[in-house]
């Protein structure tokens, strides 16, 4: 029993290392974010248990990918990852920028990215909604 608490409590040990080790290579690829709070009525509202973000719910991407063939599951992967990479490259160019105007203005074009993300997913998960809907009403043969 005591071996196993031990190599439980080294095995913890070794974890937050490791994850301080990334922190601090992380530090030096780009200055931290000065957090704001969001204005009062925006923001994402979350209740206990999250994780899963936008992807909860009627199956999550599984749900909606289990019908795909292959080919089109790496459409919507590329899709997804030009997302994140336009994302990503907008966030790092925020973080680097130093006059408040032009971050900004970036920051305005990295929300109207993420909107128009977000309104491209409902309808995707409005129609699949509606889709299975129609499949539950018809009659099965």
């Amino acid at each position: 029993m005591r071996k196993h608490k031990l190599a439980t409590v080294l095995l913890m040990a070794c974890g937050a290392m490791s994850v301080a080790s990334y922190a601090v290579d992380v530090q030096k690829v780009a200055p931290p974010a000065t957090p704001t709070a969001p204005a009062e009525g925006t923001g994402m509202q979350h209740g206990m248990g999250g994780g899963m973000g936008m992807h909860q719910g009627m199956g999550g991407m599984g749900g909606m990918m289990m019908n795909m063939s292959d080919e089109e599951k790496v459409k919507h992967m590329r899709g997804m990852q030009e997302h994140m990479l336009k994302m990503h490259d907008l966030s790092n160019r925020i973080l680097a920028e130093k006059d408040p105007a032009k971050k900004e203005n970036l920051m305005k074009e990295q929300l109207d990215l993420m909107k128009a993300h977000h309104a491209e997913h409902h309808a995707k998960m409005m129609q699949h909604h509606k889709d299975m809907k129609e499949m539950q009403h018809k009659p099965m043969k």
